[in-house]
């Protein structure tokens, strides 16, 4: 079944108003669903998202052994009977966040095997970093045309790891390797995305050794397995918190954004008032108002690691920058290609130039038009939605399997906002 999306948009209006509450991080709560791997009791997570890559990463644990059972947003995931490291492959090609269970698995098992990684086509990213590593940490790795085996026939261990350019997904499946591995292993140049940070915590409260948590270096000392001690919660999605935060800022008289974490976003907050936009902020909560009034300003945008733009906003905020006056300048230095969506955007009418794979330009502000699109990943397909609701006409939004991937029943929760949204099943 491949659902689709017909949004009938505001003409450029500023209609929508009340309250969104945002969920449990796709991106944290995937990491501490494969940190259960190295737990000998069960773990208990909190505020979890019900999302298809949540879905997926069940299906993978529970057929390499493990128990999930989910309960609202509780979800406990007990590992205890689990024999095997080998990922099935057809799951894991469908998400690329599998490939963070390679760590535990081969921490644990001394083997694991995983397919090439799947998931959004946003340009090209290796693994080196992944296979380096764990050859330091004295695997041996097999490359065939489907997939890696990994092997550490006496086990993992301590190794000093210095990562070329900054990688969450690295830094976190290393990180957790290091935890069973035997003696030190040192990680320099790691992310410190908040994720990163908290899933170091939770490891160190379920018994790891690791020094240097929220700094560029890691200082992790193996152990035995650990032993969670109280059920831990996933962090508020900052990703959501920022799309619903930039949606609001262009289609919102007066919008809560509720249950979020203001300081994981304080660059865009401040990005988006120097444009021009009035958000309050309060503990848990962003509040914009007088949205209606708001007259917005080109800027320049560069994508960063934390605390830095995230690149998992740059194509909402591209949309946003379509609406401001004056031209903007947008650099995406993490991912090449992700600019790539960006000639969906002038088909509705934006005036993007694309420079090259890492750069564009964006004059406005310019009146978008309905269009049929397609979902090229998690994050264009959002902008395509927040594109489709500021736009004249009606638009049809195709594949939005990648969108619930990464967000819960949105189309609902933006109809409670007055968004004019229908799912259609094919």
């Amino acid at each position: 079944m491949r659902d689709s999306f017909n949004i009938t948009g505001l003409g450029g209006e500023r209609k929508l108003k009340g309250e969104i509450r945002v969920g449990g991080a796709k991106n944290h709560a995937l990491k501490l669903f494969a940190a259960s791997v190295l737990c000998e009791t069960p773990l208990t997570l909190e505020n979890v998202p019900a999302i298809e890559d949540i879905e997926r990463m069940t299906e993978i644990i529970e057929k390499l052994g493990g128990a999930v059972v989910r309960e609202t947003d509780q979800v406990r995931i007990d590992t205890k009977k689990m024999s095997t490291g080998e990922i099935d492959r057809d799951t894991a090609k469908k998400m690329r966040a599998s490939i963070v269970l390679t760590g535990p698995l081969l921490a644990r098992f001394g083997a694991t095997s995983f397919p090439h990684p799947g998931g959004d086509v946003i340009g090209e990213r290796p693994i080196d970093f992944f296979i380096e590593g764990f050859e330091k940490m004295g695997a041996t790795v097999e490359v065939t045309e489907q997939e890696y085996k990994l092997v550490a026939k006496n086990g993992l261990k301590g190794a000093d790891i210095f990562f070329r350019w900054i990688s969450v997904t690295a830094t976190e499946t290393l990180m957790m390797a290091a935890a069973l591995a035997k003696g030190q292993t040192t990680l320099r140049n790691v992310a410190m995305e908040p994720e990163v940070v908290d899933l170091a915590e939770f490891l160190v409260s379920a018994g790891a050794q690791i020094k240097g948590i929220g700094t560029p270096t890691l200082i992790i000392e193996g152990g035995a397995m650990l032993r969670p001690i109280k059920p831990h919660a996933v962090l508020p999605d900052r990703i959501e918190t920022g799309s619903f935060l930039i949606l609001g800022a262009l289609a919102a008289t007066d919008l809560r954004i509720t249950h979020c974490e203001p300081e994981h976003v304080r660059m865009l907050i401040e990005l988006l008032l120097r444009s021009g936009v009035e958000i309050k902020v309060e503990r848990d909560t962003l509040h914009i108002k007088n949205a209606a009034d708001c007259v917005r300003r080109a800027m320049t945008l560069k994508t960063h690691e934390y605390p830095g733009f995230p690149t998992d906003l740059q194509a909402p905020m591209m949309v946003y920058l379509t609406q401001a006056n004056g031209e903007s300048r947008v650099f995406e230095t993490v991912f090449e290609g992700r600019l790539a969506y960006t000639e969906d955007l002038v088909r509705m009418g934006a005036d993007i130039t694309l420079w090259n794979p890492h750069q564009a330009s964006v004059k406005g502000p310019t009146p978008l038009r309905s269009a049929t699109l397609e979902s090229p990943d998690i994050r264009a397909g959002l902008a395509f939605l927040i594109a489709a609701l500021i736009a004249t006409g009606t638009s049809t939004l195709e594949n939005v399997y990648h969108i619930d991937r990464g967000y819960a029943q949105i189309e609902e929760r933006f109809r409670k906002l007055g968004a004019d949204i229908k799912r259609v099943s094919k």
